[in-house]
């Protein structure tokens, strides 16, 4: 076989015997035109000038570098280079020896941290040792950036154990909060609960684990969590609050059992003609008082739905409960109810109207809900102050009240330009000419 391979011309690409005196000639001239040319123009070009005749072969090795065009016939590779579509690329110029630099060269901690504030590229796998990870870590907080200093962070929480980095942070104030805000933000709430406890920060682990109730969707499920959480050692107020919040739940999903299926069933009127627009499930204590005194007032204290247990178990002042009642009846127009929530008796059984939240608050209300004049005036003139009620009055247009208070202070010139203000003949006009004509009054003008 080594023989019959050695009988065998080895000829080019052009058909020319390899080592052939025209061979080597144009093999010459070949490599010097293209030295030539890329001295004189920077970049390499194909010589698009015809070759010499190939009439042994039919392949040559310009035809590796051309291409068809749209009509079937091959273009050059110069003639592509020269197409206006296609890029040219300027020879690239030698780089500063500092940007070969390995990224794992022998930087410093101080230089490394300088390259991050400036966004260069930088590598921390370098620092390798527990006392070059911990001055890496000290450099970074010294610069105040944030930035530095979470990157650090993050370096350190995957190459050191726990344990280590836990024990390290302690004495690192700054670096502590960077990390606990970045455990926060990632999710790592397993890792946080780890790290706060070897802190010894039992009341903010108390306050993670109660947070984990707002990830459970289904209501029942989250109110036996809330009740795990009731042992935990939180402050006393926070410990109240979590006692308040399951208790709430708890009574929120009886009510809405109870309601619901009245609703469907039609067993109450009340839904009959108000009925409900959402459900009462995991709303604040005071939307659920409201609640409560708009479809279950004047139910017995014994009823998980009625207001006055309501207000009892979850200790409302008298205040907000007032002003959370006032505004469910008067939305329905329950006059009666209102005037019974200022409405007190003392020891020998004189009734007489009270409100500690004041009867110009009471009166706002009331307006706010389309009261009847009728209804407005009895709070109006309740208020003490002279000047806060005649305001009130004329800003409600109760006119009886006005009329009353310039009689009661016997300015007979203030009644006087009143009644200029009041159409002609009507009832009020009538009663001022009735108060004006009263021999028995003492005008002070």
């Amino acid at each position: 076989e080594e023989e019959e391979e050695d009988d065998v011309e080895k000829v080019s690409w052009s058909g020319e015997p390899v080592g052939s005196i025209s061979w080597s000639i144009n093999e010459t001239a070949s490599t010097s035109r293209v030295a030539g040319e890329v001295r004189d123009q920077g970049f390499p070009k194909i010589d698009s000038t015809p070759s010499l005749p190939k009439q042994l072969s039919s392949y040559s090795l310009s035809s590796l570098f051309k291409g068809r065009g749209k009509q079937g016939s091959f273009q050059s590779f110069s003639d592509i280079l020269s197409d206006t579509s296609s890029k040219s690329f300027a020879p690239e110029l030698r780089k500063p020896k500092s940007e070969y630099k390995d990224y794992v060269s022998d930087w410093s901690v101080e230089e490394t941290i300088r390259r991050m504030q400036r966004g260069k590229a930088y590598s921390l796998e370098k620092f390798r040792s527990l006392k070059d990870k911990l001055l890496l870590l000290d450099a970074a907080v010294g610069t105040h950036d944030g930035n530095a200093i979470t990157a650090v962070l993050i370096f350190l929480k995957r190459s050191l154990s726990k344990e280590i980095l836990f024990r390290e942070l302690v004495s690192r104030e700054i670096a502590l909060r960077h990390y606990i805000h970045f455990l926060k933000e990632m999710g790592e709430q397993k890792l946080l609960l780890e790290l706060l406890t070897s802190l010894g920060k039992a009341e903010d682990v108390a306050l993670l684990q109660y947070r984990e109730h707002l990830n459970i969707k289904d209501d029942v499920k989250r109110k036996e969590y809330l009740k795990t959480c009731i042992g935990l050692p939180f402050s006393a107020d926070d410990a109240n609050h979590v006692q308040d919040h399951y208790t709430l739940l708890e009574r929120q999903i009886i009510i809405e059992v109870s309601d619901k299926q009245a609703e469907k069933t039609g067993q109450m009127e009340i839904f009959k003609k108000y009925p409900r627009k959402a459900s009462i499930l995991n709303m604040p204590i005071i939307t659920t008082l409201y609640y409560s005194c708009f479809y279950h007032y004047g139910e017995a204290e014994g009823t998980y739905s009625s207001p006055a247990n309501i207000k009892k178990t979850f200790k409302i002042s008298e205040k907000q409960f007032l002003l959370t009642a006032l505004g469910a009846r008067a939305k329905q127009r329950a006059w009666t109810d209102v005037d019974s929530l200022f409405t007190t008796k003392n020891w020998l059984g004189y009734t007489k109207k009270r409100a500690p939240i004041g009867f110009h608050r009471v009166a706002d209300i009331l307006q706010k809900n389309n009261a009847p004049v009728q209804v407005l005036q009895e709070y109006v003139c309740l208020v003490d102050d002279t000047e806060l009620k005649i305001a009130l009055a004329q800003k409600y247009k109760c006119h009886d009240v006005i009329i009353d208070t310039y009689r009661d202070l016997k300015d007979r010139q203030q009644l006087m330009l009143y009644r200029t203000k009041l159409d002609r003949g009507s009832p009020e006009e009538r009663k001022i000419d009735a108060i004006l004509n009263n021999t028995q009054i003492r005008w002070k003008n």
